[in-house]
């Protein structure tokens, strides 16, 4: 158990396709998005916002007349690393410019809201900085920001989710089997760490039946799986009815064609009895859970304004594995918190140890500007916390294997979902998000089938898969 990544941000570039696109010559859009599973979301519904105003999809940079950086702001030097990349496109503007070709380069996202203008200040091609709650006015923003440049980084009054284009069922198609939805966004939890409160804004949930209709055009466009996301996902409440998460779980798995639900990222102190219940009861709500608790110490939890204790958090894992004694967890941890001794990280290593995750984010404490921790006294020296997080990452990645190495032989439902590696080979994830290969046709992608794990690689499982069982009275 404990999947450990790096504390640096890693690009993800949006995969999109332009089948069906009535798009301008010559108008093409390239998307480059950091970061996590809201930037990937947020970079397909500007990909859409695009397309409605007549722009396809490019591959490359070099190919596009609008390129978009689509920032995270969550880690140490994210807005240097934003500018370094816009040196680079500042070099490539240049050099269409040269060659007769205009370039628009656009900032938006979580440093875009951040640094607003000063990131025009610092570097003058860049065209439009735009924030994560106004990507839906990207068209009109463009045409505006070909004479003079923008920046749109205010809060509107109006849901950007009323405004935002159904993408084509081609382009739905395009991008998989499984989808992220997001139903909720921002956070009122002010964590002392956390920029997101500042750069997302407050807690705001989509409504019930935006969302309901946006799953349907997943799922008739060849979707099985859809993982709801929000940056506190499981405060979700629609603002007319006031439907819960748990609700809104239960409605989605009535949908015909949605074979899996998952949601993420969850805080211990919004995981409410009829969530834990929904676990017990529905059974395409799968059963692995990420939840967040950064460390196991009551006075670094306090510190960074968690309002939950370790014995909470411990509690509430009890009770969840109660309703649904298979459940997994995942979680996040921050070692090296201002102020963070060694009694407190081995508070942290005793709750992994009490615990025992199937998986794990884990990073280097990072001040974030603006944030309450990065005021404070008594910050841990990078050796210190270099050295915390090595030990950390192996207690997880240890928990990780031997949660994967206890799978082999069970049988569990795998979702494939493209092929693999190798001809002959298809992937696709178990319950607990393990990649799992088999070798069968590729028209199983897209299909749940029973498969037998009989092996545990480093990223991922061997399987076969078993006979589907035959319906009740056998054939008729």
């Amino acid at each position: 158990m404990g999947k450990t990544v790096k504390p640096t941000a890693t690009p993800e570039y949006a995969s999109l396709v332009t089948a069906g696109s009535d798009a301008t010559p010559g108008k093409r859009v390239y998307v480059k998005s950091y970061g996590c599973q809201m930037n990937v979301y947020d970079a397909t519904r500007m990909l859409d916002v695009a397309e409605a105003s007549g722009y396809s999809e490019a591959s490359t940079p070099e190919d596009a007349s609008v390129i978009i950086l689509n920032t995270c702001h969550i880690r140490e030097k994210a807005s240097e690393k934003v500018y370094s990349e816009l040196g680079k496109l500042r070099l490539l503007k240049e050099e269409k410019r040269r060659a007769g070709e205009a370039v628009q380069i656009v900032v938006a996202g979580c440093v875009a809201q951040a640094e607003g203008g000063e990131i025009i200040r610092r570097q003058s091609a860049v065209d439009l900085v735009v924030g994560p709650q106004n990507y839906h006015r990207l068209g009109d923003l463009l045409a505006r920001a070909d004479r003079t440049a923008l920046v749109d980084t205010d809060f509107p009054e109006e849901d950007k989710f009323d405004h935002l284009p159904a993408p084509p069922k081609e382009r739905i198609a395009a991008r998989g089997v499984t989808a992220f939805v997001t139903v909720q966004e921002g956070c009122d939890k002010f964590c002392a760490f956390c920029v997101v409160p500042y750069t997302r804004g407050a807690e705001v949930s989509r409504s019930t039946q935006g969302i309901l209709d946006e799953v349907r055009r997943s799922v008739d466009a060849g979707v099985r799986e859809v993982t709801l996301i929000g940056q506190n996902v499981n405060a979700y409440r629609d603002r007319g009815t006031g439907l819960s998460l748990a609700r809104l779980v239960e409605e989605i798995a009535r949908l015909d064609g949605v074979s899996r639900i998952r949601y993420t990222t969850s805080h211990p102190r919004d995981m409410d009895d009829d969530l834990i219940a929904a676990h017990r009861d529905i059974d395409k709500l799968m059963p692995y859970l990420h939840l967040p608790v950064q460390a196991g110490s009551d006075r670094i939890l306090a510190a960074m304004n968690r309002k939950h204790t370790a014995r909470d958090y411990l509690d509430l894992v009890q009770r969840l594995r109660k309703s649904r004694p298979d459940l997994a967890l995942s979680s996040d941890f921050i070692v090296g918190f201002p102020g963070e001794s060694d009694a407190d990280f081995e508070a942290t290593l005793a709750l992994i140890d009490a615990v025992g995750f199937a998986g794990s984010f884990s990073f280097k404490y990072s001040a974030r500007p603006g944030t309450p921790a990065a005021q404070l006294s008594e910050q841990v020296s990078e050796p210190v916390k270099q050295d915390r997080l090595a030990r950390l990452q192996q207690r997880l990645e240890e928990q990780r294997r031997s949660f994967n190495t206890s799978m082999v032989g069970a049988v569990v439902d795998v979702l494939f979902e493209k092929p693999g590696r190798y001809p002959g080979q298809i992937i696709g994830k178990s319950p607990y998000l393990q990649a799992v290969v088999v070798e069968a046709p590729e028209d199983l992608i897209g299909k749940v089938r029973p498969v037998r794990l009989l092996s545990n690689a480093t990223n991922s499982m061997g399987g076969e898969i078993l006979p589907v069982p035959e319906p009740s009275g056998g054939r008729a």
